[in-house]
């Protein structure tokens, strides 16, 4: 049987003008029976058509943070670095990718993403912004494989009938979360802080988004790779004959 071809966001390090990927982006995809091709960074409207037609999924990755100005707020001293070129291109993109109803996976920026392009807010900095009764630990140092607070999931809702479970313990690697939901996602996990740690858009195909970091630990943790397997079965799902 073909393999879905699935295209993934590039990391980009402004200091090195310079893109660069994570292996577990592209094993993580592998290793769940598709094939991973990290896009060009461009903000082309033309090129990116072609890329949103050309593939048959897409994931999007951790990263800066997002230019607040997108959520209708000043920078502030607490955001940390942005790339105003990867907004534009995530931008323009993800409409497309809606548009076509294609599969979409995000994780970390990719879950602050879809929220802030689909009319939701963040905090700029968790620690400083965001006032709690719970101590939740959401940037964790290396192994980033590590589990480190756990993430509680409504019986019946999409990610539960993923990963079968109630409940998961995560990685966690931001500073950044969402503020105010988008009217158009449905949260699918939360955190013991109220923080929601997951999402989907129930009138599409696929468009999963996630706060951790399953590209750290599907190799370790049945319920990440469970992820994977999921988007990935979903993309092969909607090749075409002539794939």
């Amino acid at each position: 049987m073909k393999k879905p071809i699935i295209g993934v966001l590039p990391l980009v390090d402004n200091e090195k003008e310079s893109y660069w990927m994570l292996p577990g982006y592209m094993k993580g995809i592998q290793d769940a029976g598709g094939i991973p091709v990290m896009l060009p960074l461009s903000t082309d409207k033309e090129v990116l058509s072609a890329l949103a037609n050309t593939f048959d999924g897409f994931l999007f990755t951790g990263g800066q943070d997002l230019n607040p100005e997108l959520y209708g707020e000043k920078v502030e001293d607490v955001c940390g670095e942005q790339c105003e070129e990867r907004d534009t291109m995530e931008r323009i993109l993800f409409q497309h990718v809606l548009d076509l109803d294609k599969p979409a996976l995000g994780i970390c920026r990719g879950l602050q993403l879809f929220n802030v392009l689909l009319g939701g807010t963040l905090y700029q900095d968790m620690p400083s912004q965001r006032k709690t009764d719970y101590h939740v630990q959401h940037k964790q140092e290396p192994p980033y494989t590590k589990p480190v607070h756990s993430v509680y999931i409504e019986k019946g809702n999409p990610l539960y009938n993923i990963i079968q479970s109630e409940s998961m313990m995560v990685n966690s690697y931001h500073h950044q979360g969402i503020k105010r939901l988008s009217e158009k996602l449905l949260p699918v996990a939360t955190a013991e802080d109220g923080l929601v740690e997951a999402v989907v858009m129930p009138d599409k195909k696929f468009v999963l988004a996630v706060q951790w970091h399953p590209e750290f630990s599907y190799h370790v943790d049945e319920f990440s790779f469970r992820i994977f397997q999921e988007f990935v079965g979903i993309c092969k799902g909607g090749l075409t004959d002539n794939q």
